[in-house]
């Protein structure tokens, strides 16, 4: 049995780690909690979005406009 290491692996986790703690990481990460995440839940779970009924790039690019519009304007009529 051979084990490997992989120093380029190891060192860009400790990189990663370096960053998360990092004060500008910490700002970031507590930012992460009320912006981004929610909306997602929402779409997610309010509104039943679980996959996109077109393929491609292009067309689940627009699809996911359609998505955002839509809930932006959910937001301001609330």
């Amino acid at each position: 049995r051979i084990i490997q290491v992989n120093v380029n692996l190891e060192r860009q986790k400790q990189q990663a780690d370096r960053l998360l703690k990092s004060e500008e990481g910490i700002i970031k990460r507590k930012k992460r909690c009320f912006d981004v995440e929610p909306v997602f839940g929402n779409i997610k779970n309010n509104h039943n979005f679980r996959r996109f009924m077109l393929r491609g790039k292009q067309k689940v690019e627009i699809e996911w406009g359609l998505i955002a519009i839509a809930q932006n304007i959910r937001k301001k009529a609330a």
